[in-house]
């Protein structure tokens, strides 16, 4: 919470005025504010416009023309798209596979009822509710799966 205080109160200092001050009490606790007290330290900030954006030491990047985001060559992109998209397949396979067991665990559930649900019906239901439910869960993530690889 005192980060997040911080880091708000950073926030605020930086956009209206360029100096902060840290000021720690007799019990060790800091506070920062932008007014000065007494034995305040001030704690200069740079506007946030003049730090460059640049990574590993190179030039910074040039945004592109529609909202600043980098543009990426075709080639690239389509790479991503490939990795992609075996990352979609096999999440497809495996909820395939899941969906499957979930199918047959609820088909075993229904046929089973448990000791303790002979006398309760209800503990019954529940428990192929559950079932139910869990078929049902994986039937819209393979739903979901199919509609992102543009299978539906």
């Amino acid at each position: 919470m005192k980060t997040l205080a911080l880091c708000l109160l950073l926030a605020c200092c930086a956009a209206q005025a360029d100096t902060i001050y840290k000021y720690v009490d007799a019990n060790g606790n800091v506070t920062y504010t932008n007014v000065p007290l007494r034995g305040a330290q001030p704690i200069k900030l740079n506007p946030l416009s003049s730090y460059p954006s640049r990574k590993n030491g190179s030039a910074p990047a040039k945004p592109a023309a529609s909202g600043g985001y980098p543009n990426v060559d075709a080639g690239t992109q389509k790479q991503r798209d490939g990795g992609r998209k075996k990352i979609l397949e096999q999440e497809l396979a495996n909820e395939a596979k899941a969906l499957d067991a979930a199918k047959q665990a609820l088909t075993e559930g229904k046929a089973v009822r448990l000791g303790n649900e002979a006398r309760n019906y209800q503990k019954y239901l529940d428990r192929v509710q559950k079932l139910q439910d869990e078929v049902t869960d994986r039937e819209k993530n393979v739903d979901a799966l199919k509609r992102e690889l543009g299978m539906q």
